[in-house]
């Protein structure tokens, strides 16, 4: 199984997980794969190739109706991610009130989405690297 830090580290599958959560809490029951296409505007087959990711890092499930197929968001993995972050939060905030986790402001937020897309494209080319020497 990937590592779930290389799987979250990729914006479209960030933005399918944030869109399989805003219709799971809006009381859907999956959704279409067509219907992600037309919410992100992605094409079909980047979509799948996502999905697939996220199928195998176990953070959505899908449900075949015929033809059809349609995808759940399933949190679960998002756990070790959270309990890797979790002592992060608590050393900076030691005035939040007890039993609540303060959210990163938006500037960690967005070094750490850089830092994520930066490690994911280095793993990426260092094994795209190995891949083309001799005895491989």
């Amino acid at each position: 199984m990937a590592d779930i830090f290389d799987v979250i580290a990729d914006g479209t599958r960030r933005d399918i997980l944030k869109l399989l959560l805003d219709r799971s809490s809006a009381g859907e029951n999956g959704t279409s794969v067509s219907h992600i296409v037309h919410a992100l505007g992605v094409s079909q087959p980047t979509v799948s190739k996502h999905l697939k990711v996220l199928r195998e890092a176990r953070l959505v499930s899908v449900r075949e109706e015929g033809q059809h197929r349609y995808y759940s968001l399933s949190p679960a993995p998002l756990d070790e991610v959270d309990d890797w972050l979790v002592p992060f939060l608590d050393a900076g905030q030691t005035d939040a009130p007890a039993g609540t986790t303060p959210a990163l402001p938006d500037s960690a937020a967005h070094a750490a989405e850089v830092v994520g897309r930066a490690a994911a494209s280095a793993k990426h080319a260092l094994e795209n690297a190995l891949k083309k020497l001799p005895g491989r």
